[in-house]
């Protein structure tokens, strides 16, 4: 049988917590930035966790 290959757009976007979570990155930070609010990018920057009904969808595309 061959081998199972990851998606390779998937393992560019999320990264696994030590605890097993999925991490992603915020949308909407790629363009059009100067009609956002200081506060709105700023709450953009940082990262957040894949939702619960995402995550096993996630979790196939990485083969975890």
């Amino acid at each position: 049988m061959p081998k199972v290959k990851t998606h390779s757009s998937a393992k560019k976007r999320f990264r696994v917590t030590g605890s097993g979570k999925i991490k992603r990155f915020q949308a909407r930070t790629s363009h059009l930035m100067r009609k956002k609010t200081k506060k709105a990018k700023r709450h953009l920057r940082g990262s957040a966790l894949v939702s619960e009904g995402d995550t096993k969808r996630v979790r196939k595309m990485l083969n975890i």
